[in-house]
């Protein structure tokens, strides 16, 4: 593949993400458009009729596994794994984030059955089907930024706040007005909020970099090493 030596040895790590974030928008896709669950089009149909004790359906528990255990693993892959980038930092707290939302999610299900439901948040806030663009994923010739940056604008800027937080923020007290842990979980979310459109800056940076002619290959703008092959 002619791939250069880093490149080469951030192959494993993007190759596995490549497949799970494959099966995890395959498997959200499922959830939402081949199941008789609303939550696609009628995101605020999460909190009908719901009541205290209700129990996680065992798909949507599969989803909150598949989540839970692929955002573990990410912890500990960019702390010691990945190359160590400008948003590393933010990576980390956003996987500790990410995690404690599906996982507190979960163990408050029969509090707060929607939370964090990977199914209802995963196409609109892109870890499920959209989440298809972790902020991890490396740039490369597979992989150009430039194509990135509608995608991500559509899912984590626009369906995230109008099917997610919407749901969550507004639609949540209108159908249970006392709905427990109703701060905590949003606050999750709007921390995952700014998180996207930190991001989301980094893209357009690397796009008006291509246009006014800084950059004349690929590259990530968040690497150390980019910075230093330009000085040199």
């Amino acid at each position: 593949c002619n791939l250069q030596p880093k490149d080469a040895a951030k192959m494993p790590e993007s190759a596995w993400k490549l497949l799970f974030y494959t099966l995890s928008w395959s498997y959200g896709i499922y959830l939402l458009f081949f199941t008789d669950y609303p939550f696609f089009y009628d995101p605020p149909s999460v909190f009908y009729d719901w009541k205290k004790g209700m129990d996680v359906p065992t798909d949507i528990a599969i989803a909150y596994l598949l989540q839970c255990s692929f955002y573990g693993h990410s912890i500990y892959a960019t702390a010691y794994m990945d190359t160590w980038r400008k948003d590393s930092v933010v990576m980390l707290l956003h996987h500790v984030v990410t995690l404690t939302l599906i996982a507190f999610s979960y163990a408050f299900s029969r509090a707060w059955r929607a939370r964090g439901l990977p199914g209802a948040g995963g196409c609109a806030g892109g870890s499920c089907a959209g989440s298809g663009s972790s902020p991890g994923i490396p740039v490369g010739p597979l992989n150009p930024r430039c194509s990135l940056c509608p995608r991500r604008f559509w899912f984590r800027l626009y369906w995230f706040p109008l099917k997610v937080l919407y749901a969550t923020c507004y639609s949540s007290l209108q159908s249970v007005p006392n709905i427990p842990f109703y701060f905590f979980f949003n606050a999750l979310l709007l921390v995952l909020t700014l998180m996207n459109i930190y991001w989301f800056l980094y893209i357009v940076l690397f796009v008006a970099k291509v246009l006014m002619g800084q950059m004349k290959e690929v590259n990530d703008v968040r690497e150390y090493d980019v910075e230093v092959s330009r000085k040199t």
